[in-house]
């Protein structure tokens, strides 16, 4: 994971990095099944506390990844944000985020954590493209991508299972001269 993750200040979250005691959270976020329904994890295995720690310890060690938990202004924390894939010689990477908390969705905290995440992408890491994938009918989504100056650039077809349906994608992305900041 990146080093001396940065703590991002918006109006209405804040993002700090994510640390061990926050797996309870992911365990009851990720298994609630509403929450899982729009996640690429709906077909895994059910997370446990193990299995989050396990791959918060594998991503601590790997230079691709850049993690944060999504706090309201208060200090509640209410989802997750993410860079994965960061590529430093073809400077792109892959953003991934979820409200856990579903009383919080459709209040704009997604939509200010993408904007604080996208700007670390291109000001901090030097990022040219950050790019996403989501479910086609994921309409909530897919607005606030929009909101956030991404662009529909293709399908995905039967690109993952959701409860045991191929499920058609949506590609994403910003580039660094297209953003709006």
């Amino acid at each position: 994971m990146i080093d001396a993750l940065s703590t991002l200040e918006g109006t209405v979250v804040r993002l700090r990095g994510q640390e061990r005691s926050d797996a309870a959270l992911f365990v009851r976020w990720w298994n609630d099944p509403e929450v899982l329904h729009w996640l690429h994890l709906s077909e895994g295995p059910t997370i446990t506390q193990e299995s989050w720690l396990k791959a918060h310890e594998a991503r601590r060690e790997d230079k691709a990844w850049a993690l944060w938990i999504i706090e309201t202004k208060d200090g509640v924390p209410i989802g997750q944000v993410g860079l994965h894939a960061i590529d430093p010689i073809h400077l792109r990477c892959s953003l991934h985020i979820s409200i856990g908390e579903k009383d919080c969705w459709g209040q704009g905290y997604g939509t200010e954590a993408i904007r604080l995440v996208v700007r670390y992408a291109f000001e901090t890491l030097g990022m040219r493209r950050v790019d996403l994938i989501t479910d086609f009918d994921n309409d909530r989504g897919i607005r606030c991508y929009e909101k956030c100056g991404f662009v529909r650039e293709g399908v995905l077809r039967a690109h993952r299972l959701r409860y045991g349906q191929p499920l058609d994608m949506v590609e994403m992305a910003v580039l660094r001269e297209d953003w709006s900041g």
